[in-house]
């Protein structure tokens, strides 16, 4: 469904990860979360806890809220931080 809320975190995560040239067995591996796992929520096959959100947004070195811009916008993914625990 176009407006599936978990399909459209997954599209969003998808994109990120592809602008940034990573795998998503890399993903995977910088967040501690499972391959298996990152492949479902890009697929949008499941519901996503919050702590594994701010796992994959810190991996990504974002701020968890740019996870949640719909996707085909670049707005947040520049590549700085806004996530109180890392520097920018």
């Amino acid at each position: 469904m176009a407006n599936d809320p978990c399909s459209q975190f997954g599209l969003r995560l998808s994109e990120i990860r592809k602008s940034r040239g990573w795998s998503q067995e890399r993903l995977a591996s910088e967040s501690g979360l499972a391959r298996s796992y990152v492949g479902g929520v890009e697929r949008g096959q499941r519901n996503i806890a919050l702590r594994n959100i701010c796992k994959l947004a810190g991996a990504l070195g974002l701020s968890p809220s740019v996870l949640f811009v719909p996707p085909g916008t670049s707005r947040g993914i520049g590549g700085h931080l806004s996530h109180p625990s890392h520097p920018n």
